[in-house]
């Protein structure tokens, strides 16, 4: 694959980006947004903001309708990013934003404003040619992603005026696999009581932390089964925090747990809150404290996973073999926003992009070697979709 001249235009999206931090739960994300919403308006190309139940704007939605009817597709990537971390660590800035040795860096090089530049650019040449296409294209560029709380993936969801997708494409980076299904998750905060008093006290009191130790024990003890059917991973409980007591000399009287429990097509959202309740109801025998422990469930997403003949998958990994590449399907063990799709019916696909480095960590950069090739395959995919 040669490069594309054209494809510059997508570095230099992707760079001016990367110079607008928008770290989640630190930055304003506005000036990306804007300069999102500046290149796309400056083409024609049709976009709105998506704003969530406060009125504060969490996405970009573009939407190209074809000339004639037909299922609508999605294409998804994230424009908020994670932490810098560490500044000292990195050697050079995280808002670089430039091309040193063919990688374009920075945060956000991989994850996913290269994607977001990508998908743009895809949505200038499907809207100079939607005449003759079937169905719509929508491109959502979400600056609430990283937070956890996918705003703008929800408020695309809810808007009543935006076209339901038949599927969805989003833009993790990785050119070795497409991502087809992952662990859904179970997860709750535990309220474990106990007996407050003085430490130095003879009076025996059971503290709540003391209590939450034990529960830790039983909940890392329970049985898990293990791979069945078709699904290829088996489900996986962690304990992620314990908070409780305050100093030395007084006995806690709270103490909360948090569990995350990532579950599958036989061991689903019921199977995990029958295991954790079990857990509680023993730990209340063994050990009784002044009252009921009570478990909070905060989220649950279900499991999910395409077959390779699926629609969006389908389309994806038969555009890379088109193109020469040999791409693996994958289902994840951490779920993703393909898992909110799913809980909605919508099939997704969840990673196929630039190899990278630093995700996440010091020094995020992507290789632009592969960026002819990636272009290649989703421009592949988006065409093939639209004329079916």
């Amino acid at each position: 694959m040669t490069w594309n001249p054209g494809l510059a235009s997508v570095v230099e999206l992707a760079g001016e980006l990367i110079r607008r931090p928008s770290r989640a739960g630190v930055d304003d994300h506005e000036p990306v947004l804007a300069a999102l919403e500046h290149w796309l308006t400056s083409r024609g190309l049709p976009c709105r903001r998506l704003r969530d139940d406060t009125g504060r704007p969490v996405a970009l939605l573009v939407e190209i309708r074809g000339g004639r009817p037909g299922p609508w597709w999605a294409l998804d990537a994230c424009v908020d990013t994670a932490p810098y971390g560490d500044e000292t660590a990195w050697s050079f800035p995280p808002d670089a934003g430039d091309v040193v040795d063919g990688r374009l860096r920075g945060r956000g090089a991989a994850d996913s404003k290269l994607a977001a530049s990508l998908f743009c650019h895809l949505a200038a040449e499907v809207h100079d040619r939607a005449g003759d296409l079937r169905g719509g294209l929508a491109v959502l560029l979400d600056a609430d992603e990283h937070t956890g709380g996918f705003g703008g993936a929800r408020a695309y969801l809810a808007d009543p005026d935006a076209a339901r997708p038949a599927g969805v494409m989003i833009g993790y980076p990785g050119l070795d696999e497409v991502v087809v299904g992952g662990r859904g998750l179970w997860r709750a905060r535990i309220a474990v009581h106990g007996t407050s008093g003085h430490s130095g006290s003879r009076r025996a009191a059971v503290g709540a932390v003391s209590r939450a130790a034990r529960l830790i024990r039983l909940l890392d003890d329970a049985p898990l089964p293990g791979v069945s059917g078709d699904f290829p991973l088996p489900p996986k409980l962690t304990v992620t925090y314990c908070h409780g007591g305050e100093g030395f000399s007084v006995v806690p009287d709270l103490c909360e747990v948090g569990v995350d429990l990532r579950t599958t097509p036989d061991f689903g959202a019921e199977a995990a809150e029958n295991l954790v309740r079990a857990a509680v109801t023993e730990l209340d025998a063994l050990l009784p404290g002044p009252g009921a422990t009570d478990v909070d469930v905060v989220a649950v997403w279900p499991p999910y996973r395409l077959t390779e003949d699926q629609q969006p998958a389908a389309g994806l990994l038969g555009a890379a073999a088109g193109e020469g590449l040999r791409v693996r399907a994958k289902t994840a063990g951490p779920s993703n926003i393909g898992n909110l799709l799913a809980a909605e019916g919508i099939p997704a696909t969840a990673g196929f992009g630039l190899r990278y480095e630093g995700l996440h960590g010091m020094d995020e950069c992507v290789d632009l070697a592969d960026l002819p090739v990636v272009h290649a395959v989703y421009r592949r995919a988006v065409l093939g979709l639209l004329r079916v």
